[in-house]
């Protein structure tokens, strides 16, 4: 069992991604999982959580204050915990969690991602990085990281160090894989 943390949108999305997410929680909580979310109960976020608990897992949400509202807070979560700001969120979805996947999301999503996945290529945690690239959705985006390192920007091993995977059990295999 471990306690996966899921970075993902908040916002309106297509159905298929609050599907996928809610597939993901079903994976996480029939796994026995624990899942540590950004602690929203709409949009993917939401679906994440809802579909954790219905399959037997533990929701812990780590939201600040100022998000409360707006992101309508979950209150359905085991462990619902309200911080100062947004760098703390971060900071103990980081502390809390085995391993971090990251779902289709938007620029939150995406500066989650960054930091959890620099933050492990630079030695600050070893916890394994998952992207799911569900339908092909960050292909752009990886084959722009492609061109960097290409061009000597981006190190082949940080390229290394975020697992790509195309399906919700790879997923879940590769980030409780140690």
């Amino acid at each position: 069992m471990a306690d996966i943390c899921v970075y993902c949108a908040s916002g309106p999305v297509p159905q298929r991604y609050i599907d996928l997410a809610a597939d993901l929680g079903t994976a996480l909580g029939a796994g026995g999982h624990t899942l540590i979310s950004g602690g929203g109960h709409v949009s993917m976020m939401g679906a994440v959580g809802a579909a954790t608990r219905a399959a037997g897992g533990k929701t812990v949400g780590i939201i600040p204050g100022h998000l409360v509202e707006r992101e309508a807070a979950d209150h359905d979560s085991d462990e619902l915990i309200v911080t100062d700001t947004m760098r703390e969120r971060k900071r103990l979805m980081e502390v809390r969690a085995d391993g971090f996947i990251t779902l289709p999301g938007g620029i939150g999503t995406l500066e989650e991602l960054f930091e959890t996945w620099t933050g492990g290529y630079l030695g600050e945690h070893d916890k394994p990085v998952v992207l799911l690239d569900a339908d092909g959705f960050y292909q752009p985006l990886l084959s722009w990281l492609d061109e960097l390192r290409g061009e000597g920007f981006v190190a082949a091993d940080a390229l290394n160090r975020m697992r790509v995977v195309a399906t919700v059990a790879d997923a879940v295999t590769a980030v409780t894989r140690q």
